[in-house]
């Protein structure tokens, strides 16, 4: 009896680790639709229209504003006002960089880098560059890095000496799917198996 309870414990937790990242995903993405189709909802019309209607509105929006060179001015034209309103600024400013941070064209998360956070024994913590020049701050042989942290939305801001800081040969995304799930996932275990001996290949930044 002991050993059938051990096996079906082991099956229980393995149909738990199955069934969590999709009952997550599912969840997150449901949540995202109901949210989107009740705050848009048209009651004559069925489930969903709403959804919908939001989702072609964004295509749309950003296929005009990447086509139509009338309509980039126009965005540009609200895009300053907005820059320039007093309160107003500092909230549509952080918006933007975020977002532009993740998506789009002008991404800022595009130099994973190790830091050395600890000498003796060494530690290394993953990070990306945003700022190579800090000299308008007083700092000429320093750079600004962003550390995310592990299984958070999050992260802090570093200012930290050359010396420390390595660049990583890895795919951006993969270095940060790699930082935000704890080293579990964003690296290739077959390429680590392969050249365990060598390890990620880094440079210092100049």
């Amino acid at each position: 009896m002991r050993k059938i309870a051990t096996h079906l414990l082991r099956y229980f937790f393995q149909g738990i680790i199955i069934v969590s990242p999709l009952a997550v995903t599912i969840w997150a993405a449901y949540s995202v639709f109901d949210i989107i189709d009740s705050s848009t909802r048209i009651p004559s019309l069925p489930r969903g229209v709403g959804f919908v209607i939001v989702i072609s509105s964004l295509v749309l929006i950003g296929w005009l504003g990447s086509t139509f060179f009338i309509w980039k001015l126009l965005i540009n034209f609200f895009d300053n006002i907005l820059e320039r309103t007093p309160f107003l600024k500092f909230i549509y400013s952080s918006v933007k960089d975020v977002v532009e941070s993740f998506m789009g064209d002008k991404k800022k998360f595009t130099k994973p880098v190790l830091v050395k956070i600890r000498t003796n024994p060494e530690i290394f913590q993953i990070g990306f560059i945003t700022q190579k020049d800090l000299s308008k701050l007083g700092f000429t042989d320093k750079v600004a890095v962003y550390l995310p942290h592990s299984y958070a939305v999050s992260g802090v801001l570093v200012i930290v000496d050359n010396e420390n800081v390595s660049m990583l040969d890895m795919n951006p995304s993969d270095a940060m799917k790699m930082a935000v799930s704890g080293g579990m996932t964003g690296y290739d275990d077959e390429e680590h198996e392969e050249g365990e001996s060598a390890g990620p290949s880094l440079s210092m930044i100049s």
